[in-house]
């Protein structure tokens, strides 16, 4: 009896390279293939969602943006090393296709695939390459897209998938919208895996300030970096408002589905959440993002009439009270943004991944 094919998905940094990557881990598996997952010692802690048939290869990767000069003149000697092992992993048990993700750990095992030449794609979430997605564009056989339109380098040719979002999401698709009203409604704060700062600094402060009408219905979930929990925790108390807050929430799909407003960065993967499940947004890009990127995830959802983009540079606690007021005061505007943000999405996105695989897997 023959071996299942194996799929390699190399992705490796923050959730917003291993969600998507979980999740057409949960379709191959579905589908009879058997999957590794090959990334370093950070993204494995993002690996906790993965199906536990995934076996995980933890490769040693390395970037020149961070550590000092001892470090970064022993970048190239870890990379290559992982290269090294991925080859040796690869030659053990060849996989019929590899698919890289984005994050420096994607390096080894696309590298690899490149020098065996195994049938190779990459799947690049955001509106502009990621730095390791850009190295490999062109030496890849398919470049998958999950915001369109992607800036491509001259030459490449991408596909729209969608981003792929997680079958815990996938099940929450479309789910029914409870407009605001003058009852209890949750707000979600959430800024990306690592959370954001600004939305500590910015958004307690906001919600102080909406009329008592609305302030006394919030319930609020934010996920806040733990160095700045506490002081996100005592200025909601201050301000008499029912907030929880995290620095990782395991359940946001299920807060999503129950949140009247959501109040994100607009990483590729928080945008195809918010898109796939129907919620009105605010969305505040990370004004250093690589190639302002993500301002250019949002233009989707904006441009749907989904959400309302507030660039940093206008983020005050009072332009963000003002139009938190507004949506949670519109009923009728807050149900057509969350029919907006439906018509934006893209579901079948992991559906498509899994037809690329598979024609990728018939060349080998």
């Amino acid at each position: 009896m023959s071996q299942a094919p194996l799929l390699l998905i190399a992705a490796g940094g923050t959730g917003g390279h291993m969600f998507p990557a979980q999740a057409l881990a949960e379709a191959m598996i579905a589908r009879g293939w058997r999957v590794k997952l090959s990334t370093d010692e950070r993204g494995a802690r993002y690996a906790g969602g993965f199906p536990a048939q995934v076996a995980i290869e933890k490769v040693s990767a390395a970037t020149f943006a961070r550590g000092g000069a001892v470090g970064k003149a022993l970048v190239p000697f870890r990379i290559a090393g992982g290269v090294a092992a991925a080859m040796v992993s690869m030659l053990k048990d060849r996989p019929a296709v590899v698919v890289g993700f984005g994050g420096y750990p994607s390096i080894p095992a696309l590298s690899a695939a490149t020098a065996l030449r195994i049938p190779r794609m990459i799947h690049e979430q955001n509106g502009v390459l990621g730095k390791v997605n850009r190295l490999f564009a062109k030496r890849v056989h398919k470049v998958a897209c999950g915001t369109w339109p992607t800036d491509l380098p001259a030459g490449v040719e991408g596909i729209h998938t969608g981003n792929p979002v997680r079958a815990s999401v996938l099940e929450r698709a479309g789910a029914p919208y409870i407009v605001p009203g003058d009852y209890p409604m949750n707000l979600l704060i959430i800024g990306g895996s690592q959370g954001a700062r600004i939305l500590s600094d910015v958004v307690p402060a906001a919600m102080a300030a909406l009329p008592e009408e609305i302030r006394r219905n919030l319930n609020i979930a934010h996920q806040a970096r733990a160095e700045d929990r506490d002081r996100v925790v005592e200025a909601y108390a201050a301000a008499g408002i029912r907030a929880e807050v995290q620095p990782f929430f395991n359940d946001i799909p299920a807060r999503l589905a129950e949140a009247q407003l959501v109040i994100s960065r607009s990483g590729a993967s928080s945008v195809a959440d918010i898109s796939v499940i129907g919620r009105p947004a605010i969305l505040i890009p990370y004004a250093a993002a690589t190639g302002d990127h993500q301002t250019a995830n949002a233009r989707g959802l904006v441009t749907a009439e989904a959400a309302i983009l507030m660039p940093e540079a206008q983020c005050s606690p009072a332009a963000l009270a003002e139009t938190t007021a507004f949506l949670l005061s519109q009923p009728e505007a807050a149900l057509q943004m969350s029919h907006n943000a439906l018509t934006a999405s893209r579901p079948d996105a992991t559906g498509t991944l899994v037809t690329l695989v598979s024609e990728l897997a018939r060349t080998a």
